[in-house]
């Protein structure tokens, strides 16, 4: 079962024009900058400075893959993008709320 479930995953890559293995090499490989922008970005707020560039970065690594494939990848269905669309939000609105979160409580932590 492991095996077929390998094959149909490898063919998706085929059939899309995506390989799946960079999508998930970069999906992977951009969890540590994205938490090292997130971390920057709460240094900076903390200080007082611009949240700009960090913001970009971290914004930038959380969707990256996505960015694969929209570059490589062919024939996607619409029902990937509204999922992939959905994901993206819902994400994109946690880590806002999160760091929101961090910065609110590094800010009283530096009141105290």
């Amino acid at each position: 079962m492991i095996d077929a479930m390998q094959v149909w995953f490898l063919s998706l890559g085929a059939e899309y024009g995506v390989n799946p293995w960079i999508f998930g090499g970069i999906y992977v490989g951009a969890i540590p900058f994205f938490f090292l922008s997130i971390g920057w970005l709460v240094r900076r707020a903390r200080a007082g400075q611009s949240t700009v560039l960090p913001t970009l970065l971290a914004g930038f690594f959380f969707v990256s893959a996505y960015l694969y494939l929209a570059v490589a990848g062919r024939n996607i269905p619409l029902w990937v993008w509204i999922f992939l669309a959905v994901l993206v939000i819902y994400g994109a609105w946690s880590s806002i709320r999160d760091t929101r979160r961090k910065i609110a409580a590094a800010k009283a932590e530096m009141a105290d």
